[in-house]
């Protein structure tokens, strides 16, 4: 296996695009969805890019890269079609040892994307370690259909579930069997169908009092 699965925390950290066009949008936009502080380097943008530069979402400088856009960035993304261009950030971040991606360049990349299937908490992440992502792609769009919103609501209820089981002083070993049991018994299915009264009442009789869908949900929004 040539790469490592990570799941990485860049909320608040700075992230550089160097490249303005349709696949530096989608860069940008995913990496602000994940929370990251943005900086797009690109003499021309896309309209998006202008919006979130106007809107002070990104920082936006409007010119040629420079080694020194490096500096204080915990990753790279490059989105250029200048293969020269693409070679001397990659070149550069290895030298500073920060992450670094080349769209669709996976020999000048110390770290690829995966296709993604995003359900709020639940990402689902497909790689084909750069081989096909044409079949990445596929399997994103297979795996999108099988696995719905419900997933989503599911989570934030789980979530709401162990925050409260903490809040009254559970140990979090003891809780195991109450979300496995919550599992077995199809909850996922109940809130897919919307039955609130059915998951208020398979709350109840595992877990007892205080324990409703609508406020478990809130809880983890």
């Amino acid at each position: 296996m040539r790469y490592y699965p990570v799941n990485l925390d860049i909320r608040n950290r700075n992230c550089l695009v160097v490249g303005g066009g349709d696949v530096g949008t989608r860069k940008v936009m995913t990496l602000l969805d994940c929370g990251a502080s943005v900086v797009v380097v690109s003499p021309t943008v896309t309209e998006k890019i202008e919006e979130l530069s106007n809107n002070s979402l990104i920082k936006l400088e409007k010119r040629g890269f420079k080694p020194t856009d490096l500096d204080q960035m915990f990753l790279v993304i490059g989105a250029t079609d200048n293969p020269d261009l693409n070679r001397q950030i990659h070149t550069g971040a290895e030298r500073l040892g920060m992450l670094c991606n080349i769209a669709d360049r996976p020999e000048v990349c110390n770290f690829i994307l995966p296709a993604i299937v995003n359900r709020g908490d639940l990402i689902i992440a497909i790689s084909t370690s750069g081989k096909s992502p044409a079949f990445a792609k596929k399997m994103r769009k297979d795996l999108e259909k099988e696995f719905g919103t419900e997933y989503a609501e599911f989570l934030r209820l789980m979530g709401g579930i162990r925050t409260k089981l903490l809040s009254e002083d559970h140990e979090p070993e003891a809780h195991k069997h109450v979300f496995e049991n919550l599992i077995k018994r199809d909850l996922i299915t109940l809130i897919k169908h919307r039955d609130i009264a059915a998951i208020n009442s398979l709350l109840f009789e595992i877990l007892g009092e205080g324990y409703i869908f609508d406020e478990l949900v809130f809880i983890h929004k």
